[in-house]
């Protein structure tokens, strides 16, 4: 059964046009389309060429949004001893040790982001399968697994986000929200594409960048043209 699309977004499709647009101009289309009822937020979904079946073509990183999320983000740390404490000072919403892991295992899942120190991994193990599928569990390459622990909340609540391609080579990423203004979702879109292009997957051959969409939570797809997006230079955004 085919989905029906609703007559508010058959409407705003046809305000976009078939062609890669300036990205300054999808962003403002973008801003535009974005009539629900609801703050909507800003993703952008990209499609490179790489196969994530074979490891050395995987793409896992992360990505400080300049102009932040618009999110207020709950952040939980696992560590042991003093740990602990430095957790809490730093502005972490939830610390603790091995209790902390039990009462994760009964179901508490009041966080956004999970830090661990590594000391601390081979018992937060044990949480995979309910983190795992929630995108919870701490990892060093998402840059959850780590003894700097001030750091790390602090880049998290300030709008780092962690993101993945996933089996079909696609990487979803939610970058701002549609009521920021135009130029600040240009700053993050491009902090995107540079941690992209930086973590580029050393299998990764031929031509890296397939496409480019932006939309809103309840818009419309707009391509934007890549080799303009990457041409662009951050002191050109005004």
């Amino acid at each position: 059964m085919s989905k029906k699309i609703s007559r508010r977004l058959q409407e705003l499709t046809k305000k976009v046009e078939e062609r890669p647009y300036q990205p300054l101009e999808a962003l403002n289309l973008l801003k535009e389309t974005a009539t629900a009822k609801f703050p909507e937020s800003a993703e952008a979904h990209i499609r490179l060429g790489i196969d994530p079946k074979y490891t050395d073509q995987q793409l896992r990183t992360t990505v400080a949004l300049p102009k932040g999320t618009g999110q207020t983000v709950r952040v939980a740390v696992i560590a042991r001893g003093e740990k602990v404490n430095e957790a809490t000072s730093a502005g972490a919403d939830l610390a603790g040790s091995e209790e902390l892991i039990a009462e994760i295992q009964q179901g508490r899942m009041d966080f956004d982001k999970l830090i661990a120190t590594p000391d601390m991994m081979p018992q937060v193990a044990k949480l995979g399968k309910l983190l795992g599928p929630r995108g919870l569990m701490p990892s060093p390459k998402g840059g959850t697994v780590t003894f700097d622990l001030g750091q790390a909340i602090n880049e998290f609540k300030a709008g780092k986000l962690e993101f993945r391609a996933d089996r079909t080579g696609i990487v979803h990423v939610m970058f701002g929200k549609a009521a920021f203004p135009t130029e600040d979702l240009l700053v993050n879109l491009k902090a995107l594409q540079e941690s992209i292009d930086r973590n580029r997957p050393s299998g990764a051959k031929g031509r890296y960048w397939r496409s480019v969409y932006v939309t809103s939570t309840m818009g419309p797809s707009i391509e934007v043209d890549i080799s303009a997006l990457r041409d662009l230079k951050l002191t050109d955004i005004a």
